[in-house]
């Protein structure tokens, strides 16, 4: 039998706060993914049709970016840890450009969506695919704030081998946010 002590286990990475704001956010997007499945449960045929017209082009594209954007933060995060911040800095900027890239892909999405009529008011449907999609947008816009400064500082040398606690709790953010994308693509674009 293998023992393990409470020494060997891996501490969480970055800071401890930030995972208590993630364990909040999710709970907040964990309750709004269970109301859109009780909805979607009541209104299956509305929800399937208004469903149909989303661009699931988009939806893909802007899952594969954010993907790759936490790729970035995740080479980022070992090239500070291999003593590079120069590399740090890079990768970071990538994953910001990429954000942005989300950011507008999304942004060129909601004004299709208005543009063919489509608001809170619409339906059920819309009304959750707009108020989670754009709550979602909102905190990408937060995470790059965050990696923004991560990146900053990194550039600037704040960040080395021995101290990379602000890229970890930067990282984690993002990562958070990218996974309840993934959770959200799957929902509103593809399940039926």
């Amino acid at each position: 039998m293998i023992e393990t002590s409470a020494d060997s286990a891996q501490p969480l990475p970055g800071d401890f706060a930030i995972w208590i704001f993630i364990f909040a956010e999710l709970v907040v997007f964990g309750v709004l993914f269970a109301a859109y499945a009780f909805a979607r449960s009541s209104h299956v045929d509305v929800f399937n049709a208004s469903q149909l017209t989303l661009n699931r082009a988009y939806g893909f594209a802007d899952t594969l970016i954010l993907v790759t954007s936490s790729y970035s933060v995740a080479r980022a995060t070992l090239s500070i840890k291999a003593g590079s911040s120069t590399a740090c800095g890079h990768w970071l900027a990538g994953a910001l450009g990429l954000g942005g890239l989300f950011l507008v892909l999304k942004s060129v999405e909601f004004h299709q969506d208005l543009a063919q009529g489509i608001t809170l008011s619409t339906n059920l449907f819309y009304m959750f695919y707009l108020a989670l999609t754009f709550f979602h947008f909102m905190h990408v816009v937060m995470g790059m704030a965050i990696l923004a400064v991560v990146d900053y500082k990194a550039y600037a040398g704040r960040y080395s081998a021995e101290n990379y606690t602000g890229v970890e709790t930067g990282g984690s953010y993002w990562h958070m946010v990218d996974l309840v994308w993934i959770i959200l693509f799957a929902l509103v674009y593809v399940i039926h």
